[in-house]
């Protein structure tokens, strides 16, 4: 069944063209992915785009609503089906563990999808998120606070993926300085990547901002960067190895099921 570029709240048809460039997977938080998934061979990745964080040494099976993501996958990885989280195409306990990489902010019915995922997945199920509560906190709102208030509506709280999932742990974990995956926080130490229109259009909050707001935004930010205004407040950014932010990795464990 073919599925409209726009599934979900944005449109990849607009914003993906330098996706691959821009979010790389970051070797640093594959490996936390990895860790998370434990012993599982077989694991579902619900929305998972051109196929960032997929565990090549395990079984992965795709879903992923947009074509133009899909178009994007290397044939390496194989072919992603064409379905919806809050629908997805499999048997109850399909899967050793279910996975969502930056996506569970863009569909449509959050607790149905992860009912879903709940369902198919016999062992853990994995999120990679921000934490709504924390994204504000991101020197990026003294610059373009609509943007993150685009994060902060989109983004679940930990208590609506818990009432979904049972009982979660949930990890905050470092970025990078060097962070491969451009996501927004892994700019915290780089300020002028967020001057560069194919960098700020790989994240999709910034679909949602008016061009407006982002010529504003351009023109104070590149303003303090040559005067020297930024780095005098933020400068020590510059240099910090790694920094906590919003970013979540949250796992819910697996279930116990009653014998058939």
């Amino acid at each position: 069944m073919h599925r409209a570029t726009t599934v979900g709240d944005a449109d990849y048809s607009r914003i993906a063209a330098a996706y691959d460039t821009y979010r790389r997977p970051d070797s640093r938080l594959a490996a936390r992915i990895e860790a998370a998934l434990g012993s599982a061979r077989s694991v579902l990745n619900v929305g998972a785009g051109a196929g960032a964080y997929e565990p090549a040494a395990r079984a992965v099976t795709a879903v992923e609503p947009s074509a133009v993501m899909r178009a994007r996958r290397p044939k390496s990885l194989g072919p992603a089906v064409d379905a919806v989280a809050e629908e997805l195409p499999f048997e109850d306990r399909s899967f050793d563990a279910a996975m969502a990489i930056f996506s569970v902010h863009q569909w449509r019915d959050l607790q149905r999808g992860l009912s879903e995922m709940r369902r198919v997945a016999r062992g853990p199920v994995l999120i990679l998120t921000c934490d709504p509560t924390q994204v504000q906190d991101f020197w990026l709102g003294d610059y373009c606070p609509e943007v993150l208030a685009v994060e902060a509506r989109r983004y679940p709280g930990m208590a609506q993926l818990e009432r979904a999932l049972g009982p979660l742990r949930i990890e905050a974990p470092p970025i990078a300085l060097d962070c491969t995956d451009g996501f927004q926080e892994a700019y915290y130490g780089r300020p002028e990547m967020f001057l560069d229109p194919e960098a700020r259009d790989a994240c999709s909050a910034w679909s949602f901002v008016e061009p407006s707001v982002i010529a504003r935004f351009e023109t104070r930010l590149a303003m303090d960067l040559a005067s020297g205004a930024w780095d005098a407040r933020f400068g020590p950014l510059r240099r910090l190895q790694a920094y906590v932010g919003a970013l979540r990795l949250v796992t819910a464990s697996g279930v116990t099921h009653p014998a058939a």
